[in-house]
Order: structure tokens, then C-alpha cells, then sequence
């Protein structure tokens, strides 16, 4: 009988040991999912953050746009420019006269009715103006060779529209030109048409840089 009974004390005693580690291997599965559980609540609360941020970024782009919209109200009424995605499109034959810079009347009347509006919209934003004068492919030509590229003649197209701004109002510090010569076209100058799209002014509100801290005092 003493026999028997060590004998099953020497089986319960080896089958203690395997019910500890299968808890400790539990234990540690647990522990691991928890881990992975608060990974991923991290991760989706940070994706909930960026979608919230980026909504709310649209939000105020799209209430931007409607803004500058509703203060360009009379002149895209008229068809006198168009609006895509905050640039102010203008004809460049509505402006100037072939390979010219020189504001035809009609084109000087259009910027006299921009000039007002977008002073009243600098006023309310912290933004500036980037005026941008475009050309078409064809090579410039005339005796006189007054411009040596298309870069030039988009240069002083630009150049002529921000100093008629200017004039009529619009801060000079808030304005300035840039030439894309006969790149980025937005239609074919395969054609007639499509050279005369290209050729065109944009007027396009920017974020302001950031101004660079002034020098301290010199003693």
C-alpha cells in the first residue's frame, strides 16, 4: 500500500511542473495580445486624428475658395475671368495685343475691377498675390525683338499686370510676378485655340512667408 501511494505522489508531482509552464506560456499570450491590443487603438487613434486634421483643412479650403469666389463675383459673372482651384484665370488677348505687354483698354478696365476685390481680400487673409504670365509654343518674333523668349514676353506680361494692380490699389507688398514662359500650357498648341488658352495671365493668392525675426538693435 506505502508503495502504491508514493507511486501516485511521484505522478502528480511531474504533472506540476507541465500546469506551471502551460500557465506562464498563457500568461505571456495574454501579455502580448494586450500589447498588440494597445498598438493598434494607438495607431487607429492616430489615423482618426490625421482624418479629423485633414477634414477640417478641407473644410477651410473650401470655405476660402468660396469666399474669394463670392468677392470675384461680378467679374466671373461676366465671363471676364475664371476661377479653378484659386487661380484667377485671364485671357491674354483680353490683356495685350500679340507678342506685346503693353495693357490694351479693355484689359487695363478688367484689372481696375480685380484691384478692389482682392485689396478687400488681402485686407481679411494674411496671403499675397502671385501674378503669372504664361505664352504659348510658337517662338516670339517682330523686328524689333523686343523680348529674346517666350520667358521674357511672360516676364513683363506678369511684370505689366502686377504694376497696373499696384496702381489701382492693390498693396505693393502683398504682389509679385513670375514667368512660366510656355510651360505648364492647359490645353494643346496643336491648334489655334489651344496656343490662345495658353496664352494668359493667373493671379493666384499664397500663403505670406513667414518674416524673418529683425536684427536686435545695434548699441
Amino acid at each position: 500500500m506505502t508503495t502504491a501511494l508514493e507511486d501516485g505522489d511521484a505522478g502528480a508531482d511531474a504533472t506540476a511542473p507541465v500546469w506551471t509552464a502551460f500557465a506562464d506560456l498563457m500568461a505571456g499570450l495574454l501579455g502580448a495580445f494586450v500589447l498588440i491590443l494597445v498598438a493598434v487603438v494607438g495607431m487607429q487613434l492616430e489615423l482618426d486624428t490625421r482624418l479629423q486634421s485633414e477634414i477640417a483643412q478641407r473644410q477651410a479650403q473650401g470655405q476660402r475658395l468660396q469666399t474669394l469666389e463670392q468677392a470675384l463675383a461680378a467679374p466671373l459673372a461676366a465671363g471676364r475671368v475664371t476661377l479653378v482651384q484659386g487661380r484667377i484665370g485671364i485671357s491674354g488677348s483680353v490683356l495685350f495685343e500679340f507678342n506685346s505687354n503693353e495693357l490694351q483698354p479693355e484689359g487695363r478696365q478688367l484689372l481696375q475691377s480685380l484691384a478692389g476685390p482682392l485689396a478687400d481680400w488681402l485686407r481679411t487673409h494674411d496671403e499675397i498675390l502671385m501674378v503669372s504670365g504664361f505664352t504659348d509654343d510658337r517662338q516670339v518674333r517682330g523686328g524689333s525683338r523686343q523680348f529674346a523668349d517666350n520667358w521674357e514676353l511672360s516676364a513683363q506680361r506678369a511684370l505689366t499686370v502686377t504694376r497696373a494692380l499696384i496702381e489701382e490699389g492693390v498693396p505693393a507688398d502683398a504682389v509679385f510676378a513670375a514667368a512660366f514662359g510656355s510651360q505648364q500650357a492647359v490645353a494643346s498648341n496643336a491648334d489655334a485655340e489651344g496656343r490662345a488658352m495658353n496664352r494668359r495671365v493667373e493671379i493666384a493668392p499664397q500663403p505670406r512667408p513667414a518674416r524673418a525675426p529683425q536684427d536686435a538693435p545695434r548699441g
